[in-house]
């Protein structure tokens, strides 16, 4: 497992073995833009800071440049981290569409309810 970071925000995502940063974003109640969702458009291109990553199929060089990869460009909807990542969005695309989801998510331990106990009145 590996945890997304998001630039500049610190939001982290974690990411299961073999899944895409796109669908664990989508699965930790967040959305972002988004385009064909297999990697035929260029249109999640994210920014990658830190880490590294493969893609589950290839990519074409049509739609992340060979420039373009060399400066840290991947996509979300292909793209599988190797490693802890962080990443930046552009124009602002990521949202939080599920803030109970996310909050359930980051509290794993839900604290144990008390014991009620009846009273008469």
């Amino acid at each position: 497992m590996s945890n997304v970071t998001v630039h500049p925000t610190g939001e982290v995502v974690e990411v299961r073995d073999g899944e895409t940063i796109m669908a664990a974003f989508y699965r930790t109640g967040y959305a972002m833009r988004i385009g064909c969702k297999r990697g035929g458009c260029g249109f999640c291109k994210i920014d990658v800071h830190e880490g590294g990553f493969e893609y589950e199929r290839p990519v074409s060089d049509e739609v992340v440049t060979p420039d373009e990869a060399s400066h840290g460009v991947c996509l979300p909807c292909r793209a599988v981290p190797t490693t802890d990542m962080v990443v930046e969005f552009r124009e602002n695309s990521l949202r939080l569409v599920n803030p109970l989801m996310r909050y359930m998510l980051s509290n794993k331990e839900v604290p144990a309810k008390k014991p009620q106990t009846a009273t008469r009145v």
